[in-house]
């Protein structure tokens, strides 16, 4: 190695939004607190300012991180009153779930202004909530089992809007 070989720097500033970005993360009650404080930090480094979360499931701050400061954590008993009132404030509601109705994620292009509804761990979305998405969107699957965890799936769409709208 050469003298003129520069330093490398492990950690740069986060790349900076021109405006936040108008994305709301819905989430079920989680069996497992691990999955919501990693879909917490997830959404901290998205720069993903909101979360609306149904039930008590704790977020563990050494696996949130930043997440667990930056991210805004409503609660709330059902899901189904705060998603209907992003829709009245001009939120696009989306759905993460495998349905035959889906649109594949790879071909999807996010509205700007997005409400992305997450499903439980094992039973996905709710009947209730699918009712109310404007659209569905999946995650092709390549071998068994026949879907991804929902912290990985959902670090899949938030990558795919951020790569759509990378400044905010």
């Amino acid at each position: 190695m050469s003298d003129a070989t520069p330093d490398h720097v492990r950690h740069r500033p986060p790349t900076a939004l021109d405006q936040p970005r108008p994305l709301v993360l819905v989430c079920p009650q989680f069996r497992s607190g691990v999955n919501l404080s990693r879909i917490v930090r997830l959404a901290g480094c998205c720069g993903v300012g909101r979360m609306i979360v149904s039930g008590q499931t704790r977020v563990d701050s050494k696996i949130a991180r930043d997440g667990a400061e930056t991210v805004r954590i409503e609660r709330r008993g059902s899901l189904i009153p705060p998603v209907q009132r992003l829709r009245e404030e001009g939120f696009r509601l989306i759905g993460l779930e495998q349905t035959s109705g889906s649109k594949n994620l790879h071909e999807f292009q996010f509205p700007h202004k997005v409400a992305l509804c997450l499903g439980h761990e094992r039973d996905g979305l709710s009947q209730e909530l699918i009712r109310l998405m404007d659209d569905l969107i999946e995650i092709p699957v390549y071998g068994l089992p026949y879907s991804y965890n929902v912290v990985t799936a959902t670090t899949m769409a938030l990558y795919e809007y951020c790569r759509q709208y990378p400044v905010g």
